[in-house]
């Protein structure tokens, strides 16, 4: 899919992102885990062409740029719309054909489990909705590559499960995801790529079944106090 070889970037005298690379491939789930301000966000707009970096490039694999889908992490709506106003406006500003509009979004609420709401004023959607709304709005055109920014951020646990099975079917049908989170529990069970990023800088990348084994001779080494990495050893091993 896209290769992200040394990218920096700063917001005045704040360095969001420091040599960062990554490799996404083809039918992987990314997961980036990191605390706020661990420059998730500002990866994922770089990502989506909305910022440019200032150092380093982000490439295609193949040549050609997958259609990409963003589900960003804040949740701006226009509130006097209805739910499946919102997507056909999407679906129109995407470039789908106005005779395949209304199929299109119907298709997308089926997705995320909002066909019966779709009449339903944005304003009374609760948070869970809203987060589902985000999705179906990232799915419009089918798009094979997926950006969900904190997909699960401030649902209750049963809204977070059922986010969580979403995003697995979708890998299921073949996507490629990249996702942020600040919680271990959530890129556990769904990814099969695990990146650490703090302070702007990537701490660890491995696929996930590594990132849950660690043999008895495995050496962690770290350039940072130890203090400030306990917290995200002692989820992944209990054990060390």
């Amino acid at each position: 899919m896209i290769e992200i070889n040394n990218v920096s970037k700063s917001f005045y005298s704040v360095q969001a992102l420091d040599n960062v690379s990554l490799k996404i491939t083809q039918g992987e789930v990314v997961g980036i885990l990191g605390p706020n301000g661990a420059g998730k966000t500002t990866l994922f707009r770089l990502i989506a062409g909305l910022l440019k970096p200032d150092k380093g490039e982000i490439r295609p694999l193949s040549g050609k740029w997958p259609t990409i889908g963003y589900k960003m992490e804040r949740l701006l709506f226009p509130n006097r719309l209805k739910v499946s106003q919102y997507l056909s406006y999407a679906a129109h500003l995407s470039g789908v054909p106005s005779s395949e509009i209304e199929k299109t979004v119907f298709e997308s609420l089926t997705r995320v489990g909002l066909v019966d709401q779709a009449h339903q004023p944005i304003n009374n959607c609760s948070k869970g909705m809203r987060q589902r709304l985000a999705l179906a709005q990232a799915l419009i055109g089918n798009p094979p590559f997926l950006l969900l920014d904190e997909p699960s951020n401030g649902l209750d646990p049963g809204g977070q499960m059922e986010m969580l099975q979403r995003i697995q079917d979708l890998h299921a049908e073949g996507k490629t995801i990249l996702l942020s989170s600040h919680q271990l529990p959530e890129v556990t069970q769904v990814c099969t790529q695990l990146v650490i990023l703090n302070r702007g800088r990537v701490q660890y990348q491995n696929s996930m079944v590594d990132a849950l084994t660690v043999s008895p001779h495995t050496i962690i080494t770290a350039d940072r106090d130890l203090w400030e990495i306990a917290p995200v050893l002692e989820d992944l091993h209990p054990d060390v």
